[in-house]
């Protein structure tokens, strides 16, 4: 799984929980520009850990406040499981 796929996979879940279409959600932009609060956040949390077996704690979310932040963080924690 890519970095990519990772990502597509945020916007997409992100898009069905905010009504809006996963191209809208830019990447880059940081989660308040995205309207994602606390609930949508936690809920983005849970659904890592289910999806993609890697822990993302509240505080990484915060130090990795984008899409593609989040996606390199899952990605580089499941190249390390695999290593």
């Amino acid at each position: 799984m890519t970095c990519e796929d990772i990502v597509q996979w945020c916007q997409q879940y992100l898009a069905s929980l905010l009504a809006v279409t996963p191209e809208s959600l830019d990447p880059n932009a940081d989660f308040d520009r995205l309207g994602l609060d606390s609930p949508l956040a936690v809920s983005l949390l849970i659904e890592i850990e289910e999806r993609f077996g890697v822990d993302l704690p509240p505080e990484d979310l915060f130090e990795n406040p984008t899409l593609n932040a989040v996606g390199e963080y899952v990605h580089q924690h499941l190249r390390q499981d695999v290593a």
